[in-house]
């Protein structure tokens, strides 16, 4: 089983090229569906999250606000990183199971799409790490129609992430998703890695 692993910064279009891959018959593993399930009520990883930013992130229900602890864990780099400390081994873990997952169903090609693979323990699974790039006020814009959350909030995520540099020292392929960009062409980089 060969693992890739698939990252960019937010807004970039990740989700475009893991639907690219997947038409290409790989097996694409969600970082974001395996981090919503990871702190599902009463899960571990949910109380290390309430224990390090606070009880009021677990609604009456059990169930994580969302808006709540981004709002914290996302106002700076060292509160980013804490998030991460405590999510990214469960997710780690996940990830192992559906890359189990894949080879029983007979796949030969995973892919783990992931914002914060680079920045995580998860990187180490994969073989080689496609980075999608984007402009940073293109980006802004989809975050904005996607998430449906304010400017300054959109800003904060972004501010969040690494610099650009830091995805392309660690890319194998950087596919460009821009608005001046043929994707397609762009997507073409990926063919001798899923062959």
């Amino acid at each position: 089983m060969r693992i890739l692993g698939l990252t960019g910064k937010t807004g970039a279009g990740k989700s475009t090229v893991a639907a690219y891959l997947e038409k290409k018959g790989c097996f694409i593993i969600d970082g974001d569906k395996v981090a919503r399930e990871i702190v599902l009520a009463n899960s571990p990883a949910l109380r290390e999250l309430a224990d390090a930013f606070g009880e009021d992130i677990i609604l009456p229900d059990g169930s994580l606000d969302r808006k709540a602890l981004a709002a914290r864990a996302f106002s700076s780099r060292e509160k980013t990183e804490l998030l991460n400390s405590i999510t990214h081994p469960h997710i780690k873990r996940r990830f192992e199971q559906l890359v189990q997952k894949a080879c029983s169903e007979g796949f030969s090609l995973a892919v783990i799409d992931a914002a914060a693979l680079l920045e995580s323990d998860c990187r180490e699974l994969c073989e080689k790490i496609i980075v999608v790039h984007a402009d940073e006020e293109l980006r802004l814009r989809r975050i904005l129609r996607r998430d449906g959350i304010t400017r300054e909030q959109a800003l904060t995520r972004i501010k969040g992430q690494r610099e650009d540099n830091y995805y392309f020292e660690r890319a194998d392929v950087v596919i460009y998703n821009n608005e001046n960009t043929d994707l397609t062409n762009e997507l073409e980089k990926l063919k001798e890695l899923i062959l």
